[in-house]
């Protein structure tokens, strides 16, 4: 069984220009939540000026919470500083994700921090969600590419997995925040990766800026990779990576997946019924070739 995780809600939106209802994207999430997927992040426990879009992170995830407790489907925040773990706390969030980059010029422009420091604000913040028994997840941000650094080494990268392996997170899903990541390049980093700490704690986060995000996606399939984050109709971007627009498209996972014989759990059409209600409110056609195919057709 391949997992999926959905980031469309947060990933997805947090790039959009104008800002979606708060009943918007609760009934994004609602819809996402009947097609099968068992984790979708929801929202990112940011100050208002730096994303607008997640401005209503606290009436989101209280909705969510609230009303879509018994779904079975964890629903994860992304949680910056301890000002976002404290009110991810307060709300009752179970599923929090911290995140860092391989480059310090990125993690500067993103939280103005170098990567060291990041590790430093969040050494704590994962010590005390474990002692709350919440779940840790990790990103880390320009594994493959660097919009000011260039291509990155392995060795950064194994670096920083090292490190949040350190701090005890359940899952480092590996992005490559600007879809510069080629084949090879995935294949040989994750070969590195399977030697120094295996894959189970392993995911992979691609965008698709150049159209290389399924053929990563495959050769991480090769490689053993189970677990892929997705974006419901291929919305997505990076306020911080210029022209990173888009990350893969669930649909296109799926299609993938299906391709080979491999499970995800997911209903197709109640999954485009959830893209297709975000698209229609952010005004945007997908980037998706399957979805577009699929809704011309209605053909696998």
């Amino acid at each position: 069984m391949i997992k999926i995780v959905e980031v469309g809600p947060r990933d997805g939106l947090q790039n959009e220009k104008s800002v979606i209802t708060t009943e918007d994207k609760f009934e994004f999430v609602r819809l996402l939540s009947l097609s099968g997927l068992k984790s979708i992040e929801v929202t990112s426990f940011v100050k208002p000026p730096a994303i607008p879009q997640m401005a209503d992170a606290k009436e989101l995830f209280t909705m969510v919470s609230s009303e879509l407790s018994t779904s079975g489907v964890s629903f994860p925040c992304l949680v910056p500083n301890m000002y976002g773990f404290e009110t991810a706390k307060s709300l009752g969030v179970k599923d929090i994700a911290l995140f860092s980059a391989t480059s310090d010029s990125f993690a500067k422009k993103n939280v103005n921090a170098t990567v060291d420091e990041t590790f430093e604000r969040m050494t704590p913040v994962a010590e005390l969600a474990h002692l709350e028994g919440m779940s840790v997840r990790a990103y880390i941000s320009t594994a493959y590419g660097c919009p000011y650094e260039g291509e990155v080494p392995h060795s950064k990268l194994l670096k920083v997995i090292e490190r949040f392996q350190k701090m005890g997170v359940r899952e480092i899903s590996i992005g490559d925040t600007t879809g510069v990541a080629r084949p090879r390049q995935v294949r040989a980093s994750l070969k590195e990766i399977k030697r120094s700490f295996g894959l189970d704690k392993i995911a992979m986060h691609f965008h698709d800026t150049r159209g290389m995000a399924l053929s990563n996606i495959l050769v991480s399939l090769e490689e053993g990779v189970t677990t892929f984050d997705s974006s419901a109709g291929g919305l997505g971007g990076c306020p911080y990576a210029k022209g990173a627009t888009g990350n893969v498209a669930t649909e296109d996972v799926w299609y993938l997946c299906y391709s080979q014989g491999l499970k995800t759990g997911i209903d197709l059409d109640k999954l485009i019924a959830a893209s297709s209600f975000i698209l229609s409110k952010v005004g945007k056609e997908t980037p998706s070739k399957f979805l577009k195919a699929y809704l011309s057709t209605g053909k696998l």
